[in-house]
């Protein structure tokens, strides 16, 4: 259990220690402007990068801070929280991106300004970045199918609970590839469901409901994040089941459900 916890807090650190060797080349005349963009504040995930940035802060003796659209309409809201910063002419960015165009469009004027661009926990094909501070999402992905697939049998199924849209995900996306390969190559059956709902927590848990109806006789659910490992575990307790859940992320939350036999395991993200 510790191990997980720290590989998260080894990951925002990771950020803190890439800040400082940006601070080395800029001299000790003033204290560096970094700004840190993440996707929201409102999980443990998010909360956990959040303290290693301000970490970083402490510890480099930078003028940072961390922010995040408090909007749910990420894609506009995030174009416009950069562009906002933009006109701040910060020394670093250090973001959290999406894949739209807009903030695409907006992160390339940051790199013609001459504002080095971190990208951090989702990476994105900018040209010029200085950085992407995370994991390859297909290996782990791939590492949690094999922890699955280690417990069950060949000719077994295995839930997958996503909605459309993470299959182009940059992050989702990956890891649903990894999972697939490894269970796939294991002799395990990958099955989920579509369903039309725009809420993220009742669409898994919808999916969920879906696919056990459809197929009772699932032996084991993987999901591309904690939150919606925990999700699916309300579900499958609902109905009174008791099938291995693997999750992504490593929160506090899971690895406690994790100590108390209620789910089978998580992946850490780590930077490469």
């Amino acid at each position: 259990m510790r191990k997980k916890w720290c590989i998260l807090l080894i990951s925002s650190l990771f950020l803190a220690t890439v800040i400082g060797c940006i601070v080395k080349f800029r001299g000790a005349d003033h204290r560096p402007k970094v700004v840190v963009v993440l996707q929201e504040l409102d999980s443990q995930y998010w909360n956990i990068v959040k303290a290693g940035a301000e970490k970083g802060f402490r510890d480099f003796d930078i003028d940072g801070k961390v922010v995040a659209p408090s909007n749910k309409s990420k894609k506009d809201v995030l174009e416009y929280t950069l562009k906002r910063i933009l006109n701040e002419h910060p020394d670093v960015l250090v973001v959290s991106p999406n894949d739209s165009p807009a903030v695409m469009s907006i992160l390339k004027k940051f790199v013609k300004h001459k504002i080095p661009v971190l990208l951090v926990d989702t990476d994105i094909s900018l040209e010029h970045k200085t950085s992407y501070i995370g994991t390859d999402n297909f290996e782990l992905g791939k590492k949690a199918g094999e922890l699955l697939a280690s417990q069950l049998q060949p000719g077994d199924k295995v839930a997958l609970p996503f909605v459309a849209e993470d299959l182009t995900h940059p992050v989702f996306g990956e890891r649903i590839k990894g999972a697939t390969f490894s269970l796939e190559n294991a002799g395990v059956k990958v099955v989920t469901a579509q369903v039309n709902v725009s809420n993220e927590s009742s669409a898994i848990r919808k999916v969920m409901t879906t696919i056990l109806q459809k197929h009772p006789d699932v032996k084991g659910v993987y999901a591309t994040t904690d939150i919606r490992a925990i999700d699916a575990l309300d579900v499958i307790k609902e109905q009174g089941l008791k099938t291995p859940v693997i999750g992504t992320d490593g929160i506090i939350e899971m690895i406690e459900l994790i100590g108390d036999g209620m789910l089978t395991g998580t992946g850490g993200t780590k930077p490469l």
